[in-house]
């Protein structure tokens, strides 16, 4: 591929990060801290294509470029490009973490939770103080966001995929359902919980990590949240 070609690569490569992060497109690939990375490289690959290109015009003689027999089968490189521009990938759901085991962690710090009302907590928070700490959550009512996943004997677990950097090291944590559950369930399908903290808890069958429960009152679906990944562990 000559240098012409390298600069067309480096510009459309560009074009797709700045794409990605200028939208909520990159949210299906890291973190949304990372969004600041994520544009400044795409503008980095587009000086690096005109620099390329200025530098293989002005290396031509008269102006004009060397002809190269390249083989066409190297313009295959775009295709992943072309792919990155034009296909949203769809977020990790039920079938991930179906066969991944939970990845609830005892939390460092709590934060704050209001004396009355509703707890409104991210699932990644409730697993948490379920588990580890749940002197706080006894007897509140509770909201929680998931998607559903039903394991191989059938039990229904509300899933967040919990994520650290990307959505390659992106790992579930589940918590069972139990009480008022709909009649009808259908995995992947974004449900708000309300409920009350339940102390029964499980292993879970694929690494043995504990999986909460939550006793379900009241369960209405949701749209997919623009971010669908929980940063719970970056705060």
């Amino acid at each position: 591929m000559n240098r012409q070609a390298q600069s067309a690569v480096l510009f459309l490569l560009g074009a797709a990060l700045l794409h990605a992060g200028s939208t909520d497109l990159y949210l299906r690939y890291v973190k949304a801290g990372l969004r600041p990375l994520l544009l400044a490289a795409g503008v980095v690959l587009i000086v690096a294509a005109a620099a390329t290109w200025w530098y293989e015009r002005k290396q031509a003689p008269g102006g004009e470029s060397h002809a190269h027999r390249e083989p066409r089968i190297s313009w295959l490189l775009l295709l992943p490009l072309l792919a990155l521009i034009l296909v949203a990938p769809p977020a990790l759901g039920s079938y991930s973490a179906t066969r991944t085991g939970t990845a609830l962690q005892e939390p460092v710090v709590y934060g704050k939770i209001p004396a009355t009302g509703p707890l409104k907590l991210a699932l990644v928070d409730y697993a948490g103080r379920a588990i580890y700490d749940n002197k706080n959550i006894k007897g509140r009512e509770i909201q929680i966001a998931g998607f559903l996943a039903l394991d191989k004997d059938g039990t229904p677990y509300l899933v967040r995929m919990a994520l650290s950097c990307c959505a390659a090291d992106a790992q579930p944590v589940k918590v069972a359902l139990t009480g008022d559950i709909p009649p009808v369930l259908q995995p992947d399908t974004w449900l708000l919980i309300t409920g009350t903290y339940s102390p029964k808890r499980m292993a879970d069958p694929v690494n043995g990590g504990p999986i909460p429960f939550i006793q379900v009152t009241r369960a209405a679906p949701v749209a997919q949240p623009t971010d669908p990944y929980d940063e719970t562990w970056n705060g």
